[in-house]
């Protein structure tokens, strides 16, 4: 048990190691995807494919729905509405179309990067037909999304550069017609390397079609928000970035040789590899359940633990993607979240 202790704290301090020697990068230097700019003069209509909703009898079109966030779905809370669905990435609108109402957009790489995954059967994902391309900057890799393309122009492990053409904007994929063709764009982290392993224990009666790039082990930050800081700020980091989010929740986790988050993402240990092996790791998310920061915590826990959460009088699900449950003062890990938690330390 010693040994295997020091071990697992050396590989830690070797990944810490590893991420303070690693040269700094340059700029993320991001472009869209699309030659729709409006995000940069106003963004609204212009730039977001609106979608359809229907609340308590009323139809509206609004383009809202097409940001990132909690976004859609509304119901009635006191005093407010409270969107519950949360949507991943945004969605931007065209700007051509064909004689025949379809849109001929290029769609292109957001930075430099290699093909991780393309999925070209529209039936098997909610994206559609869709391209991940994965970016590596200061060590750390990073996958953008893009969905409901018409056409993919490239193949798994090609070489891209910012701006090459990966496909063209379609409307493939569940909900959308040509009317609302529009492609969805993310910017992620990825959360588990098991992944395969850990979704066909619990998902026995829909097969995994796309390995490790299914959008459930896929945790998308704020894009949109992030190209306009970079707007104003070009030399900003991933990591630089997250530290400005709102932490409202953390899980405790046991200290599991399989955890490997920190070793793809060294920066969330913002406070340096602990002197001694932890009994447990906490994480911090936001609510859209992104991780932030892991520390070394030195209590023992047999399994995923919530740990904290940002007190609210509704139901927590509402805001967290169905991860932390209850309401009030009885916050609690739903199944759903437990299940997803272990997946950071899979197989447990």
């Amino acid at each position: 048990m010693r040994q295997i202790a020091i071990s697992v704290l050396a590989l830690v301090a070797g990944w810490v190691a590893s991420a303070g020697a690693q040269e700094k990068s340059s700029a993320l230097n991001l472009s869209l995807p699309t030659e729709n700019d409006a995000l940069f003069h106003g963004g609204g209509a212009a730039f977001y494919q609106y979608i359809i909703r229907d609340f308590k009898g009323v139809k509206s079109m609004p383009w809202e729905g097409g940001q990132y966030g909690f976004v859609r779905n509304p119901i009635e809370a006191p005093g407010d509405l409270v969107y519950t669905r949360f949507h991943e990435g945004i969605d931007i609108k065209p700007l051509r179309r064909d004689a025949n109402g379809e849109p001929t957009d290029p769609v292109r790489a957001i930075p430099d990067g290699t093909i991780a995954y393309v999925n070209l059967t529209p039936g098997y994902s909610n994206y559609g037909r869709y391209v991940v391309v994965e970016h590596r900057w200061d060590g750390a890799s990073y996958y953008s999304l893009y969905g409901h393309l018409a056409s993919a122009l490239v193949q798994a492990g090609a070489k891209v550069n910012r701006g090459d053409q990966l496909g063209v904007m379609g409307h493939t994929g569940e909900g959308i017609d040509r009317e609302r063709a529009h492609v969805h764009l993310e910017l992620n982290l990825l959360l588990g390397r098991r992944f395969e392993s850990w979704y066909d224990t619990f998902y026995k009666s829909e097969p995994n079609r796309h390995g490790i790039y299914s959008g459930i082990n896929l945790a998308g930050l704020d894009i949109a928000r992030l190209f306009l800081a970079l707007r104003r700020t070009p030399g900003l980091t991933i990591p630089d970035f997250l530290s400005g989010e709102e932490t409202f929740y953390k899980v405790t986790l046991p200290a599991s040789p399989n955890f490997d988050l920190i070793q793809r993402y060294p920066w969330l240990l913002r406070r340096g590899a602990p002197e001694s092996r932890p009994p447990s790791w906490e994480i911090s998310f936001n609510r859209a359940g992104v991780p932030l920061l892991v520390e070394a915590k030195h209590t023992a826990v047999n399994g995923p633990i919530l740990s904290f959460v940002k007190k609210r009088a509704g139901d927590y699900s509402d805001v967290t993607r169905g991860i932390v449950g209850g309401s009030g003062e009885h916050p609690r890990l739903t199944e759903n979240g437990e299940r997803l938690m272990r997946l950071l330390i899979w197989p447990d």
